[in-house]
C-alpha cells in the first residue's frame, strides 16, 4: 500500500461531505478533510475511530468506511 495514495484518497472522499470527519489516534483528533494531518497520523498498523457528524452522515460514513478498508486501515466507524 502506497501511503501517500491512501492518504489523497481518503482526503478526496472526506471533502466530498458537508459532514464533519474526525479521525482519532490515541488522544490525537485529525480532520480528514486536511492531508497534512492525514501525513502526520496515519500509520498502517494501528487501530483508528473515525468520528462523523452532520446533513449527510450516513453515506460519509459508508463512504470513509470503504476507503479506509480498501487500503487497509483499521478504522472504526463510531456511531454518535
Amino acid at each position: 500500500m502506497s501511503n501517500n495514495t491512501a492518504i489523497v484518497e481518503i482526503s478526496q472522499t472526506a471533502n466530498k461531505f458537508r459532514s464533519s470527519i474526525v479521525l482519532q489516534a490515541d488522544n490525537k483528533y485529525i480532520d480528514v478533510k486536511s492531508i497534512l494531518g492525514l501525513f502526520t497520523t496515519l500509520v498502517g498498523n494501528q487501530a483508528y475511530e473515525l468520528h462523523v457528524h452532520g446533513s449527510d452522515v450516513d453515506e460519509a460514513k459508508a463512504a470513509m468506511a470503504e476507503v479506509f478498508a480498501k487500503h487497509g486501515l483499521n478504522v472504526t466507524v463510531v456511531a454518535e
